[in-house]
């Protein structure tokens, strides 16, 4: 709701990159905080990489979702957004090889259902 109203005037791109800025403060400051920027050394390069890849995917999902949320309404965006479960789930099957419990299969057949419902007006 706050990027909603944030960005009721403004570009989305403009307001994603402002978003964006603030929570890179955040987190430079929370490295800071805890004193682990000694350990930026480090990071292998192969997680470098896939952490500079989940970066480009989130950049994208924000500018995406800030779009979607300058022109569509809040109640529709935000449930279909977190649809990316199934995405999540996808990966997390066909990359580590995890398998869902019945419990959990029934809970992410529970939450589409659901969010799938209130998108419908």
């Amino acid at each position: 709701i706050l990027g909603k109203i944030g960005i009721s005037g403004i570009d989305s791109n403009l307001g994603t990159a402002i978003r964006t800025s603030v929570v890179l403060v955040m987190a430079w400051l929370m490295v800071f905080v805890k004193n682990k920027q000694s350990q930026i050394k480090d990071v292998d390069r192969k997680e470098l990489l896939f952490i500079i890849l989940s970066g480009f995917a989130t950049g994208g999902s924000w500018l995406c979702f800030y779009r979607a949320l300058q022109d569509g309404l809040a109640s529709i965006v935000v449930p279909i957004d977190k649809l990316s479960i199934l995405v999540t789930i996808g990966f997390s099957r066909v990359v580590f090889h995890e398998k869902l419990s019945k419990k959990a299969l029934l809970g992410l057949i529970l939450i589409t259902v659901g969010t799938v419902t209130m998108t419908m007006i």
